[in-house]
């Protein structure tokens, strides 16, 4: 999965060389980074009865720049330094693009949170990793033509596994959609969601832009910031003074660390230790454990059509995962 580029940078090259390492402990690393992530966004979910959305992703955004700073801070000052003093100026936009996309994916998925269920928005939203997965899969494939040999076979056939997960992950949508009457769908929730999708696709392909570009962690703090400073003027127009108060800015806090700080560490620890392709697979479990934690937290049920699609798309991008690694 395409998310892992983004880990697996700072995480450094070294990883797939050092070989499969026993997975019982990366697994948990994983699926407890899972569990951080959505329990940041259940109470995020809750919050937003006190706070509009905005105004909670510019505390989480501002409490993840915050933090990313004092780590990384001097390594990212000579970065910046670097680039303008070769003024590298279509790198310091592509590392301002990614902030930018990063500022928009958790701005959207929030707003989406405010209208459907986590765990609708959320794999909603995982279509966006699955669409650059299944796009590098069949852009770098190449067919055979002549079908001469079983390997040149392999593309062609990666091509067409792709294009059925890609069927199998808008079947699930399409489930999602018709479990519910036409009359009681929030589209503005489904749009935010798939326009967080857009933005997480968008994060992908800038973090990759940016790793080849920046030492480091370095690309990551830069887009974090500009991230926090994208979304600062609607959340704070809407939130304050209120979001301001000491227990307002403790929950917003606690988002932060639980959906960006934590999952970001123990994600990294977890890519010390497997191959990103192997990571990539583990991750597509995230819409799963937003459902969970959605019925868990927050009481939201969701019938067996709707458990269907959300297992659809799960299926889906563990299968493109395998099927791009396998490239």
């Amino acid at each position: 999965m395409g998310i892992a580029e983004a880990r697996a940078t700072a995480a450094g090259a070294g990883t797939t060389g050092r070989g499969w390492s026993p997975v019982g402990l990366p697994a948990v690393l994983v699926l407890a980074g899972a569990v951080s992530v959505q329990s940041g966004a259940g109470i995020a979910d809750r919050l937003f009865s006190q706070l509009p959305p905005a105004s909670v992703t510019t505390l989480r955004l501002w409490t993840a720049a915050l933090i990313l700073l004092v780590a990384g801070g001097r390594s990212t000052a000579r970065a910046v330094a670097d680039l303008a003093a070769r003024r590298a100026w279509p790198d310091a936009g592509i590392t301002l693009s990614f902030g930018i996309a990063l500022g928009f994916m958790n701005f959207a998925i929030y707003q989406a949170f405010a209208r459907i269920p986590l765990g609708i928005a959320v794999t909603i939203e995982f279509l966006g990793p699955l669409t650059v997965t299944v796009a590098g899969t069949l852009v770098n494939g190449r067919g055979d033509p002549d079908g001469r040999s079983s390997e040149a076979r392999a593309p062609g056939t990666r091509r067409l596994a792709s294009l059925g997960y890609a069927a199998l992950a808008a079947g699930g949508v399409a489930l999602l959609a018709g479990t519910v009457d036409g009359s009681d769908l929030n589209w503005a929730g489904i749009a935010w969601a798939a326009a967080a999708g857009t933005a997480w696709a968008g994060y992908i392909i800038g973090s990759k832009a940016a790793g080849q570009r920046l030492p480091g962690i370095s690309g990551l703090v830069i887009a974090t910031c500009v991230a926090a400073l994208a979304v600062s003027g609607p959340g704070v127009i809407q939130g304050a003074p209120r979001m301001f108060r000491p227990s307002l800015l403790a929950a917003g806090t606690g988002i932060g660390l639980l959906s960006s700080v934590i999952p970001y560490w123990l994600e990294l620890e977890a890519l010390r230790r497997i191959p990103a392709s192997l990571f990539g697979v583990w991750m597509s479990v995230q819409p799963a454990v937003a459902a969970l934690i959605g019925l868990a937290v927050l009481g939201q049920d969701l019938s067996p059509a709707e458990w269907a699609g959300i297992g659809c798309v799960v299926a889906a991008s563990v299968g493109a995962a395998r099927t791009a690694a396998a490239g």
